[in-house]
């Protein structure tokens, strides 16, 4: 059993014990991993570039703690949704390659659809 396969099934047992499957359904589920994501981006809400540069090294647990709650969201909402993250990111990172070839985007920020 791969790491993410263990991880989704200890996911699934935590809410089988406590009886949340039954909150399980996309919206409440994609409202979940955006409330979680919404906190990442609070812990740097404010800071100027110097305090985000020490908060994240003085921060790292805090951090830490929220991105996981992200990524536990989106496998949950994998798992119950029926798709393998790790052929969806894969596959994503194809078509990103298509989108943003080397030679238009390097060292450039601009969104794929204004490449020149």
């Amino acid at each position: 059993m791969s790491e993410i396969q263990a991880q989704i099934e200890a996911l699934r047992q935590f809410h089988r014990e406590r009886d949340w499957k039954q909150f399980h359904n996309p919206k409440d589920l994609a409202i979940s991993l955006s409330l979680e994501a919404s906190e990442v981006l609070e812990l740097f809400q404010w800071k100027s570039p110097e305090e985000i540069a020490e908060f994240a090294v003085t921060g790292k647990q805090e951090i830490q703690e929220e991105l996981a709650d992200v990524f536990n969201w989106v496998l949950v909402m994998c798992d119950d949704l029926g798709i393998d993250i790790i052929k969806a990111a894969q596959d994503k990172l194809e078509k990103n390659k298509l989108k943003y070839p080397v030679d238009k985007a390097k060292g450039r920020h601009t969104k794929y659809n204004k490449l020149i």
